[in-house]
């Protein structure tokens, strides 16, 4: 059966989940894709969520436009492209010497969701409803207290996005992680975790 999975799609199923397993207001922590789904979320729930954390967040930068137009087979091609771009980073790494452990486990942590069943079509669903790429012009309306996390060396997104955050949401707060790429819960877990402690016990949520 075609999977139908999207922003909408992944936001009601969080909205579900809080509603059946917690059910009282939470503190909302996303990091890359998560963090714009944390900020469509908080928009979409906005009772639900006490204070947001923000780590190397998706939101400013999005797949090219085109993409959501794209039709057999140059769909899956474009899905099988990302998946296999992490299998033969993952395949080169791990013959590397005295490489850094923790790269080796980003790129792991990376891969998981793309072994599950269905994740391909769920990939294509994903890049034809447009992800989040209208997410941008609504990031000023977040009113939560906000913490964000930004790896200074993210190769991924440019650190520029991490000052537009920070100028978008008025109750925030930018912290600029040195030698930390796109994954600080996984390169730096304990100074990530202290900061948002820190975040949480300042009472500003």
């Amino acid at each position: 059966r075609e999977i139908n999975y999207s922003p909408t799609t992944i936001k009601i199923h969080l909205y579900d989940f809080w509603k059946t397993l917690i059910n009282r207001p939470i503190i909302l922590v996303g990091a890359s894709m998560g963090g714009a789904t944390a900020i469509d979320f908080t928009l979409t729930y906005p009772q639900v969520v006490k204070s947001l954390v923000l780590i190397n967040s998706l939101g400013y930068t999005n797949s090219p436009v085109f993409t959501k137009y794209l039709f057999p087979p140059f769909d899956f091609l474009a899905v099988e492209y990302l998946r296999q771009r992490h299998i033969l980073a993952l395949n080169l790494c791990s013959k590397l010497p005295n490489l850094d452990a923790k790269i080796l486990l980003a790129i792991q942590c990376a891969m998981l969701h793309q072994e599950m069943p269905g994740w391909n079509d769920a990939m294509i669903s994903y890049v034809k409803s447009g992800g989040y790429s209208e997410l941008a012009n609504r990031i000023a309306q977040v009113d939560k207290p906000t913490l964000i996390l930004w790896g200074e060396a993210d190769d991924m997104l440019p650190s520029e996005d991490a000052e537009k955050f920070q100028q978008s949401i008025v109750n925030s707060q930018l912290i600029l992680l040195k030698n930390c790429g796109h994954t600080p819960q996984i390169e730096q877990p304990k100074i990530t975790s202290q900061h948002i402690l820190h975040f949480l016990s300042s009472g500003k949520f």
